[in-house]
């Protein structure tokens, strides 16, 4: 280390002691709504398969058989999970989270994640509870409701339903040169045009709730059909055209969840990526039985940095990844 190491924090005083009134603001929610407050392993046997989330690797020495390798979890959702078909009831955590290749203004390998679900409700019941959280903090409108086939339709002149993959490649070429988009898939098509076309605009629509996802982007949501069309019952949370949360009115089905890992697995191989190992604990909790609910996770250092007016996440975390 020099002289030159920065080793002050990165942000201010009044930015800290608002993240400890953002806690207390949390914690206090929960206990009003009878919510219990739990934690979960940081280090877990098994990351995650979806293709746009990278776990990080670690290797401990001394673990229990069987334990050689193990992950920093990129969510505390299965453990929860696992929680919930052993009776909890309705759980929230803070957790501290980590992904790997994530940086930027908006991002940081390790960030603080709220993490809750309620049994008994579907993800409407929860856009409202969400609703509550996030404009009581903020002090903000409560947001309007859109389908993502609409925000397409509205911000991006095209129904991400019924174009083809060829019309989304060309509306992609904005950002993209031509012989980059070539191996890109119809959801990371419809992945950039959502980031550079759909989020600046919903920057102007004050809070905005997008649900109604793809069939191909419902992760760990149940899907039905609406409208004629495949639809995940997920929904995102964008204020200042941030997106602060995702939620889910949770897919049950074990049999499903264990095709969605391998469908997983598969793209990530054909992306280059490593296959990731299912967790058997989930699909054994799945098959013990999950309660019908729902869950959301939400981004607590993006929601402080809108409260305090901020653009860069870097101005609400004490030690971002370069100072820590």
């Amino acid at each position: 280390m020099t002289a030159t190491t920065p080793w002050q924090p990165a942000t201010s005083l009044p930015a800290l002691e608002s993240r400890a009134r953002q806690l207390a603001w949390v914690r206090g929610f929960f206990a009003q709504r009878g919510v219990m407050e739990v934690e979960t392993p940081v280090l877990g046997r098994c990351g995650v398969t979806d293709i746009n989330i990278d776990s990080i690797p670690a290797c401990p020495r001394a673990v229990a058989a069987g334990f050689s390798k193990a992950w920093l979890q990129t969510s505390p959702e299965y453990h929860m999970k696992r929680l919930l078909a052993s009776g909890s009831g309705p759980i929230y955590q803070v957790a501290r989270v980590f992904r790997d290749g994530e940086y930027g203004r908006r991002h940081n390998p390790e960030f603080s994640l709220l993490e809750w679900y309620r049994p008994g409700f579907t993800d409407s019941d929860l856009m409202a509870e969400v609703s509550e959280l996030v404009c009581g903090w903020l002090g903000c409108e409560a947001p309007t409701t859109m389908l993502y086939r609409d925000v397409f339709c509205r911000f991006a002149g095209v129904d991400p339903f019924l174009a083809s993959d060829g019309e989304l490649s060309a509306l992609c070429e904005k950002w993209m040169e031509p012989a980059q988009l070539e191996a890109f898939t119809r959801d990371e098509y419809l992945d950039l045009l959502m980031s550079c076309q759909v989020e600046p605009a919903l920057a102007e629509a004050g809070p905005v709730f997008v649900t109604g996802y793809p069939e191909s982007q419902a992760a760990l949501a149940r899907v039905s059909e609406q409208d004629g069309l495949r639809q995940a019952h997920r929904f995102e949370l964008y204020v200042q055209g941030v997106e602060l949360c995702n939620g889910y009115w949770e897919l049950t089905d074990r049999e499903e969840q264990q095709r969605r890992f391998a469908a997983d697995n598969q793209a990530r191989v054909a992306a280059g990526k490593p296959e990731m190992p299912v967790d058997q604990a989930l699909l054994a909790a799945l098959q013990a039985g999950i309660p019908d609910c729902a869950g959301v996770a939400l981004g607590l250092d993006r929601l402080l940095m809108l409260k305090l007016g901020l653009d860069d996440l870097s101005g609400v975390i004490a030690f971002p990844a370069d100072r820590a």
